[in-house]
């Protein structure tokens, strides 16, 4: 078997047949194509296809470094980031992490915490991180491009006017890591001015597309998760994603896939997981797609569950609601885990019969049942045949992912590496918020503020 994940497309029958796959075969291709040759839009942001095989050793000794220096001397590491700057790095970590650390004692703990900041205008969950960390030894990894985005900004301010409290101006620039822009930037220049130690975001990689450099690599090694492994996954996939022969990459086979069913109606995909250390990846999966593809009134909304929890609240409009879904499966094929169920005779809960069982068998047979039912409710299913979970095979997941991405995009027709449509919601708060040079379009929102009906609230 081969130790790399794979695209079971079985289940896309009948909804795609033969005449399907065969028909996007040449367009496949192209897209691939352009995609390698830098042909299409957004051809300046293509570092990721070739980074993880690039990537300097000295860059990836120098994380390491650091994080043995943070693991030893911290009981937190603060990220500070919004979007790619911080989901992918969540993803992996709490994929391997423990989901009751909280509840572990903290005495001899053997890493800090990797926690996030900056990617919300909550004020109570800054309040409940301030209150947390207010008797702990903290780093703080700054991870910006430019360093004026407002929520990463407000977080790192507050962090960083704590850390200089504490430790003075030296002691909090040895505290203070940034991620950012090698060559220009506020964030580069504080960190200059200051003395920070930083890493680069290479120019050519965009934020969501980042997960695999130091963005995503220093925190993950942090938490214990080691770079080497993550990128050694991801090289794996670089050429079974550029084969140019549909049936053949499953890159291209999963993105020329989800266009056939955009373009029979199926216009909501879910990426269903059946362990809940995937959420946060299903979150960065989302981020991916949906800024890479919804625009010009195109594109597969993304969205997502965990199994069978949410088999309880979304399964029956899974099963029975508009056929206008499919869902792709992430399926560990080697589940860790050596529970099994107990005897009990006594309990009467008509649940004897799996006295003995492997928790892990119980959890496998829940997945093949659910996946055979929505097949037969009439939703298409992919399935993503993942060996294990491990550094290794998440590497290959989120290069896979890129890639995919990558080709689905350029078969829609749009740019996968910008996103217009984030900036509408920034000029606005900008306006409201008062900031200078924006006088004009605050006037306009007040008078359309203005224009919204009175009077209609319940």
């Amino acid at each position: 078997m081969l130790d790399r994940i794979r695209v079971d497309y079985s289940m896309t029958a009948p909804f795609l047949d033969d005449r399907d796959w065969a028909g996007a075969q040449a367009g496949a291709v192209r897209a691939l194509a352009t995609l390698e040759d830098g042909r299409g839009p957004g051809a300046a942001y293509l570092g990721w296809l070739r980074y993880p095989e690039t990537v300097a050793g000295a860059e990836l000794e120098g994380i390491e470094q650091i994080a043995r220096e943070v693991r030893e001397e911290a009981e937190a590491l603060v990220v500070v980031g919004i979007g790619g700057s911080y989901l992918g790095a969540r993803a992996v970590i709490e994929c391997f992490g423990h989901a009751f650390s909280h509840l572990q004692a903290q005495e001899g703990r053997r890493r800090p915490q990797v926690v996030f900041a900056g990617q919300n205008l909550s004020s109570s969950y800054l309040e409940g991180l301030l209150e947390a960390l207010e008797r702990k030894s903290f780093y703080v990894n700054v991870i910006s491009k430019s360093g004026t985005t407002t929520e990463p900004g407000l977080a790192f301010r507050l962090l960083r006017r704590i850390l200089l409290d504490r430790y003075g101006r030296e002691g909090a620039a040895r505290r203070i890591l940034s991620t950012t822009d090698g060559r220009k930037g506020a964030l580069r220049a504080l960190s200059e001015r200051e003395g920070y130690r930083t890493f680069v975001i290479p120019d050519d990689i965009g934020g969501r597309y980042s997960v695999l450099t130091p963005v995503g690599l220093l925190p993950m090694a942090v938490a214990g998760v080691p770079p080497e492994e993550v990128l050694a996954g991801a090289r794996s996939m670089i050429a079974p994603c550029a084969v140019k022969e549909l049936l053949q990459n499953p890159a291209a086979l999963y993105a020329a896939g989800r266009d056939l069913l955009w373009r029979k109606g199926y216009h909501t995909e879910i990426l269903v997981a059946y362990d809940p250390r995937l959420q946060s990846f299903a979150e960065w999966w989302k981020q991916l797609f949906g800024e890479s593809e919804g625009k010009e009134g195109k594109g597969i909304f993304p969205a997502s569950a965990v199994f069978t929890t949410d088999l309880h609240s979304l399964g029956q409009w899974i099963q029975e609601g508009p056929r206008t879904i499919f869902e792709t499966l992430l399926h560990v094929e080697d589940e860790a885990g050596s529970l099994r169920v107990p005897e009990d005779p006594d309990a009467r809960d008509e649940l004897e019969y799996l006295a003995g069982r492997a928790w892990t068998d119980i959890q496998q047979q829940a997945a093949a049942g659910t996946r055979l039912a929505h097949h037969q409710g009439g939703v298409p299913v992919f399935s993503l045949e993942v060996p294990r979970l491990s550094p290794y095979h998440l590497g290959q997941l989120i290069y896979f992912f890129e890639k995919a991405c990558g080709i689905s995009g350029t078969l829609l027709g749009v740019n996968p590496f910008d996103q217009p449509g984030v900036e509408a919601y920034k000029q606005n708060v900008f306006a409201l918020l008062g900031k200078p040079g924006t006088e004009q379009a605050a006037a306009q929102l007040a008078a359309l503020m203005r224009a919204v009906p009175k009077g209609k609230v319940v």
